[in-house]
């Protein structure tokens, strides 16, 4: 989906559609729930409980738009790698 759709999906400008992508804009609740509804997602709110670190919550929310994302994609590579490996050890010859 490109910003262009999204934005009229969700009735809103795409200029802020790029601002919130591109890390510029904190959007509102009531913008995040539109784009949300647009893409067929929704966002449930509750309370954490326990047993929770919160610092790494709020490291990751401290990160851009981009820096969490490259962070996601690292740790995806990481899994795939553990994941090939314990896969390895669990074959039979």
């Amino acid at each position: 989906m490109t910003q262009r759709q999204l934005a009229a999906s969700a009735g809103l400008p795409q200029s802020t559609v790029a601002r919130i992508e591109s890390g510029r804009l904190q959007p509102r609740w009531e913008t995040m729930t539109r784009l949300l509804h647009a893409t067929g997602h929704s966002l449930e709110i509750s309370t954490a409980g326990a047993g929770i670190d919160r610092s790494q919550i709020l490291a990751m929310l401290r990160l851009t738009p981009r820096q969490r994302l490259e962070t996601a994609s690292a740790d995806a590579r990481g899994l795939g790698e553990l994941l090939e490996r314990a896969g390895r050890g669990h074959r039979t010859p």
